[in-house]
């Protein structure tokens, strides 16, 4: 009887082993996946990853300008509709999504359904890192201070920084604990 029990016990121990290797995995499966959408629940990724939110040896380093900064990187990629990656292209809302999903957040491949994200930011508060919206949330782009965002603007173009002004501004969120 007795190694009966201890065969029990190595089992249930060998479960729960494979059980929690498996869960992280099926986690980033997850995010990775193309089809996903991101609910307004799952948008706020940085209350359980506040880590990505500061640069660990330098924290007066934001996590919007650390946003940017990594937009910054795709300036010159061509512009390709429903494109979501630096090989494909970008179209807005590609660019949004690949540089936000690069920092474990993971956005839906639309301006509108992004406009339904985050904290409502009045223009006057605008911070680097913020999504900016323009053309009834058509369009969008990466808040670059200064009155300038990123995008990736239309066909024949390339990702670029723009003036606020070029564009009908409709309004910007914020996403996470800023």
């Amino acid at each position: 009887m007795r190694p009966i029990r201890l065969l029990i016990l190595l089992l249930a121990l060998t479960l729960a082993l494979v059980l929690a290797l498996v869960r992280p995995l099926q986690g980033r499966a997850t995010r990775m996946g193309k089809k996903d959408v991101a609910r307004p629940a799952e948008v706020d990724p940085l209350r359980r990853r506040r880590h990505l939110m500061f640069a660990p040896g330098n924290p007066a380093e934001a996590f919007g300008e650390r946003v940017v900064s990594y937009a910054r990187h795709f300036l010159g990629t061509p512009y390709s509709w429903g494109g979501s990656s630096p090989g494909t292209g970008f179209d807005c809302s590609g660019l949004v999504r690949f540089v936000y999903g690069h920092f474990g957040i993971v956005l839906p491949h639309s301006s509108w359904a992004d406009f339904g994200l985050g904290r409502r930011v009045a223009r006057g508060s605008l911070r680097p890192g913020d999504l900016v919206f323009f053309y009834g949330a058509g369009h969008v782009g990466i808040y670059a201070g200064g009155g300038r965002f990123i995008d990736a603007p239309h066909t024949g173009a390339r990702v670029r920084v723009s003036t606020m002004d070029e564009y009908a501004y409709y309004g910007a969120r914020r996403l996470g604990h800023r």
